[in-house]
C-alpha cells in the first residue's frame, strides 16, 4: 500500500491496523529550529503513523533529504543558514511529490503566495497541531468559509517578509540581498537576526 494512502487513512482518525493495512510508515521531515516544539510535534506525528526526521536548519534538512527524499514535509519560515522558502524549493527540486506544508508565527499574504508558488502544499501559521497540519498536506484547494482576519500587519513584520523575500531572490545570499536592498551586511545581519512584534 502506498503511504500516501496510509497517511490519508490516519488523517481521517483510522488505524491502519482495523483496516488491515501493512506496510512502510510515510516519511515525514520536521524542519524548525526550536527543539522543542520539533520534539512535540514528531512525538504526536509518530503517534498519527509517521515516521519522523527532525532537522534544525535548511542545511541540515537538505542533508537528510538528499540521501532520502521525505513524502511529507513539515517547514518553518524563519531559521538559521536560509528562509524556509530556499528549502521548499529544494524539496521541490528534488522530488515534485513531496507535500510540504510551511508553518511560521509571522503570517501574510506576500509570504504565503511565495511559498505556494515555489512548491508548499498549504501554509500555516502557529501554533499548528498534527491535527491540522496533516488536514493541510491534504488540502489541494482553499476554503471559501476562512474568516477574512481585520488585523493589519505591523511595519516590523511588512519589513521581515521582504527581507525574506529578497533574500529568497537572491538564493540565500546575505551579501547580495544587502546590496539590493542598498544596506549595509551588518544591518541586515541583525535584522534577520531579531523576530518581528506580532499582532
Amino acid at each position: 500500500m502506498h503511504p500516501y494512502r496510509v497517511a490519508a487513512v490516519e488523517s481521517a482518525g483510522v488505524a491502519m491496523s482495523d483496516q488491515g493495512f501493512s506496510g512502510n510508515l510515510p516519511s515525514l521531515l520536521v524542519v524548525d529550529d526550536d527543539p522543542v516544539f520539533t520534539e512535540v510535534l514528531a512525538r504526536a506525528m509518530e503517534r498519527k503513523g509517521y515516521s519522523v526526521q527532525l532537522a534544525h536548519d535548511v542545511a541540515s534538512a537538505l542533508d537528510i533529504a538528499e540521501q532520502e527524499s521525505p513524502e511529507f514535509a513539515v517547514v518553518d519560515l524563519k531559521m538559521p543558514g536560509g528562509s524556509g522558502l530556499l528549502l521548499v524549493q529544494r524539496l521541490r527540486e528534488l522530488d515534485q511529490h513531496t507535500r510540504i506544508v510551511v508553518l511560521t508565527g509571522y503570517a501574510s499574504i506576500a509570504t504565503a503566495v511565495e511559498a505556494i508558488k515555489l512548491g508548499a502544499t498549504h501554509y500555516l501559521t502557529k501554533p499548528a497541531d498534527a491535527e491540522a497540519i496533516i488536514e493541510a498536506f491534504w488540502q489541494d484547494s482553499g476554503k471559501v468559509d476562512v474568516p477574512v482576519g481585520e488585523a493589519r500587519p505591523s511595519v516590523d513584520r511588512l519589513e521581515w517578509e521582504y527581507i525574506q523575500k529578497v533574500l529568497n531572490d537572491c538564493d540565500g545570499n546575505v551579501s547580495a540581498t544587502a546590496r539590493s536592498l542598498g544596506m549595509h551586511r551588518r544591518t541586515l545581519q541583525r535584522k534577520l537576526q531579531k523576530r518581528p512584534v506580532r499582532r
